[in-house]
């Protein structure tokens, strides 16, 4: 059996608090990345396409604001062939900058590029101001998310 084609993303920027949990969350797992094949911070769910073209699993971790209690980490499997945001349209946007993970989704299996499984890992976050230090919460969610994704990784058997 061949191993599986695998990509971690982490979104944010470093520099906007709470938002640097994606890419801290990458940063630590690239030292031990068990056969996956691209791991990397991206600031812009757009920055997806061309990276996680038809892999067997792309998994993503990313600072939410939903209302859950700030550092709260949640593994949400996304259905890739149906996923439509429960039915509710993307807001306009004016640049690719404002494009969600939705949209990113919807356009690369509009030209057959999706991923064949999608794993987004999401911590709760507070603080998103350019400048602001990442949130005591969210720093101490980090070693979950990681376990998180961790344990995706391993029940696709790539590490032992």
């Amino acid at each position: 059996m061949s191993p599986l084609d695998v990509v971690v993303a982490g979104l944010g920027n470093s520099y906007r608090g709470d938002d640097a949990v994606g890419p801290l969350v990458v940063e630590l797992l690239a030292g031990a990345n068990c056969g996956v094949r691209d791991v990397g911070p991206l600031e812009e769910p757009l920055d997806l396409l061309g990276r996680f073209d038809g892999a067997d699993l792309a998994i993503v971790i990313d600072a939410v604001r939903s209302g859950a209690p700030i550092g709260t980490v949640r593994v949400l499997d996304v259905d890739v062939a149906n996923s439509d945001d429960d039915g509710r349209a993307e807001p306009a946007v004016t640049s690719t900058h404002g494009i969600g993970l939705v949209g990113v989704l919807r356009l690369a299996r509009a030209v057959g590029r999706s991923p064949r499984r999608l794993v987004v890992v999401t911590v709760e976050g507070e603080a998103f101001e350019l400048g602001s230090a990442m949130s005591a919460a969210v720093r101490a969610a980090v070693p979950e998310a990681l376990l998180a994704v961790t344990a995706l990784i391993e029940s696709e058997q790539l590490c032992a």
